[in-house]
């Protein structure tokens, strides 16, 4: 795999990993909610003008457009696992930003995911 197409392929995945973390701070500053009938408009209004989440759905286009670069000189093959990096991504963030707990089992969880991507970029 050559530079730029490294690049587009974790450049997309980084992202679309900071797309899912600015939407759950987005989320976590209009707070719990349930949609109803009474509620999906102002509920949908708070949402759609959060900060946040303006930015992560922006992340999220500008990473489909990196990784449909990506996907153009890349084999889907190889690109795809690559998106399991997202997962230690936001696991990590999350127990850094927003003090989710990070168990014994989702660091064994993210040590398998890494040995699975060395594996299959290697392969």
């Amino acid at each position: 795999m050559n530079p730029i197409s490294l690049f587009c392929i974790l450049a997309g995945v980084s992202l679309n990993a900071g797309a899912q973390l600015l939407l759950k701070a987005g989320t976590n500053a209009v707070g719990h909610f349930e949609f109803t009938r009474a509620n999906i408009l102002p509920i949908g209004f708070r949402l759609a003008t959060q900060p946040p989440i303006v930015a992560g759905l922006t992340c999220y286009l500008v990473s489909l457009v990196l990784w449909v670069v990506g996907l153009s000189r890349v084999d889907v093959s190889l690109a795809y696992p690559m998106l399991s990096l997202g997962y230690v991504v936001n696991a990590l963030a999350a127990w850094y930003l927003f003090g989710e707990v990070m168990s014994v089992q989702k660091v064994v969880g993210i040590g398998i995911v890494l040995v699975g991507v060395l594996v299959l970029t290697r392969g």
